[in-house]
């Protein structure tokens, strides 16, 4: 069963950054629609494409991507 936010890990897995910021726009953009608090659960849905979801900015509006060594 694919994830909602299987696009943005694609996204990332794509990019290949060792650190990515992503703004809540953009991550939105990527996705086709707006984030929410279910993005909390599935952030560790990252692992299987080599990310681990870093620090969340409510107040900046922000999310840090870290890649898998």
């Amino acid at each position: 069963m694919m994830s909602k936010y299987e696009p943005l890990w694609q996204y990332l897995q794509d990019n290949g950054s060792q650190i990515l910021q992503l703004s809540y726009e953009e991550i939105e953009t990527v996705l086709g629609f707006p984030i929410d608090h279910s993005f909390l659960n599935a952030k560790k849905e990252a692992v299987a494409f080599g990310y681990t979801v870093g620090k969340i900015s409510m107040k900046e509006k922000h999310v840090t991507f870290h890649k898998e060594k």
